[in-house]
């Protein structure tokens, strides 16, 4: 990631500048309820080893609990940032935050940017949703695979075990059919 930022030919690390990876979770991802957790690589063996590559992780959590800790700013932008209202922002006596919120309803109001937003939005829940339909299929193929291979050892006939998916499973006649069929071709 860094090599990107140096010039080519050039192999000194040290005219790096430092580097900051941000990210805002709306959950706390640690479990410790601070608003800010800020990691620099150091040695696990060594405590006092530090590797100073300047680079810095930043995980800000919307739902932190220690006011005293951090600026009382940046507790109004990661409660602005998940309840982005009108009303919000009016609370906030934050310049900043009034300014970020106008760039939020220009982006809003704007149909083009809109619009394209909200069929990304689409495109991704509709992607979300065929992907966790898929996971469910192939766990029930997984479960009714599993249940047919122990019919299958305890003897059982093709018709009694389409019997018992049907009974158990609550299935149509051609769905036992076809999980039979691809338990076979397997």
């Amino acid at each position: 990631m860094d090599t990107s930022l140096l010039e080519p030919g050039i192999p000194n690390y040290n005219v790096l500048n430092q580097t900051y990876l941000i990210m805002i979770m709306t959950f706390d991802l640690f479990g410790y309820g601070k608003y800010r957790y800020t990691f620099v690589p150091k040695c696990e063996e060594v405590a006092d080893c530090r590797l100073n590559d300047g680079a810095v992780r930043i995980f800000l959590n919307t739902r932190g609990v220690n006011k005293k800790d951090v600026s009382e700013e940046l507790v109004h932008l990661l409660h602005y940032l998940e309840h982005t209202t009108d009303a919000e922002a009016e609370s906030s006596e934050s310049e900043r935050i009034h300014r970020l919120h106008e760039r939020v309803r220009k982006v809003k109001s704007s149909e083009e940017i809109g619009v394209r937003y909200m069929q990304a939005w689409e495109e991704r829940y509709y992607e979300r949703q065929e992907a966790r339909e898929k996971g469910i299929a192939e766990g029930i193929t997984q479960v009714v695979h599993a249940l047919i291979e122990t019919y299958v050892e305890m003897k059982m006939t093709r018709e009694e075990i389409k019997q018992k998916l049907i009974q158990k499973l609550e299935l149509e006649e051609q769905a036992a059919e076809q999980y039979l069929d691809t338990y076979r071709d397997r």
